[in-house]
């Protein structure tokens, strides 16, 4: 991947963020350089306040070896990844901080606090990943859910799935996001199950159980991002050649398409996982400072809509019925 390649769609992202408080961020267990640098980086452009929980003498030292200023950061001291990952937890379900990210531990840890039911910060809407992916040979950027959590998704869990990527999408202020619904063919058959949940799930916005976007499939992908596809196939859809989010059937198939546009394609990808309280922030040893940046980035965003949402509930609750 060329390291000189512009960012124009994830510098966009960044520059959203002008404007906003930064976003009191949990980082759970920043050991290692990328993480405690990243959030670092962050911190500078202003899109974050960290708040460092994990081993303090080494994180100091750890910062002190690369040349980063701490100072400013609370640092929470915890003996151990588990104890950081429980912590950082804490503070967002105690309201101390407004989103989550990962530091040098592995992605069940965190996963595992988040999700446990004394202590964690689910809700009722299902866990779901998503890569906001900035691809080279695309004209904006792609979206592609679940590729990280979701094994193999109920049709239940797809629509939270698609959900989340909707309400995400409208946070970075995409309107009316198209999202395609993926399979291997266009058309409906009982022998290719995933075709019946997109046909399913179509159906569903329909009668508003999935609000927000616009739905189609199931669709092959080429026809979900290639306009001539779609015309060579016949297919008349608004989503079909333009889509804004993918959905894949299964964390394989999506694992895959994301990995195939990183390395063949030169994509970057920023990674974000929604459903919780608070937006989570899932960070790789291979991610470029950029793609980090642009993770915290659409945390914050998020966060900062998640905020806007509940002011304004907050506000119609205080007006007096009829």
């Amino acid at each position: 991947m060329s390291k000189d390649r512009a960012h124009q769609k994830y510098d966009a992202l960044i520059f959203l963020c002008h404007g906003l408080a930064p976003v009191r961020t949990a980082v759970a267990h920043p050991c290692d350089e990328s993480s405690l640098r990243g959030a670092c980086e962050a911190a500078k452009a202003r899109i974050i306040h960290p708040i460092l929980v994990g081993p303090k003498s080494k994180i100091q030292s750890l910062a002190a070896s690369l040349g980063l200023d701490i100072s400013n950061f609370k640092l929470i001291d915890a003996p151990h990844s588990h104890a950081a990952a429980a912590r950082a937890v804490e503070l967002v379900r105690a309201g101390e901080a407004d989103a989550l990210m990962k530091g040098s531990l592995h992605t069940d840890e965190l996963m595992a606090e988040v999700v446990r039911k004394d202590t964690g910060i689910r809700t009722d809407r299902r866990i779901s990943h998503v890569f906001i992916m900035d691809v080279p040979t695309y004209h904006k950027p792609l979206f592609v859910t679940d590729a990280a959590v979701n094994i193999f998704p109920t049709l239940d869990d797809k629509a939270d799935i698609v959900q989340n990527a909707i309400d995400l999408a409208n946070a970075l202020q995409i309107e009316n996001p198209k999202v395609a619904i993926l399979s291997a063919a266009e058309t409906v058959s009982a022998k290719i199950p995933s075709t019946i949940d997109a046909a399913a799930l179509c159906k569903m916005a329909d009668r508003g159980q999935i609000a927000g976007g616009i739905l189609d499939g199931p669709l092959a992908f080429d026809n979900a991002i290639s306009a001539s596809a779609a015309a060579t196939k016949g297919i008349k859809s608004a989503v079909a050649g333009d889509a804004d989010i993918l959905v894949v059937p299964d964390l394989e198939a999506g694992n895959m398409l994301a990995k195939v546009l990183i390395f063949l394609a030169n994509a970057d990808a920023a990674g974000i996982v929604l459903g919780a309280r608070a937006p989570i922030i899932l960070t790789s040893r291979a991610d470029s400072l950029r793609a980090r940046m642009a993770s915290c980035a659409v945390a914050a965003l998020y966060a900062h809509a998640i905020r806007a949402a509940a002011a304004r509930s907050a506000k119609l609750a205080l007006v007096p019925q009829p």
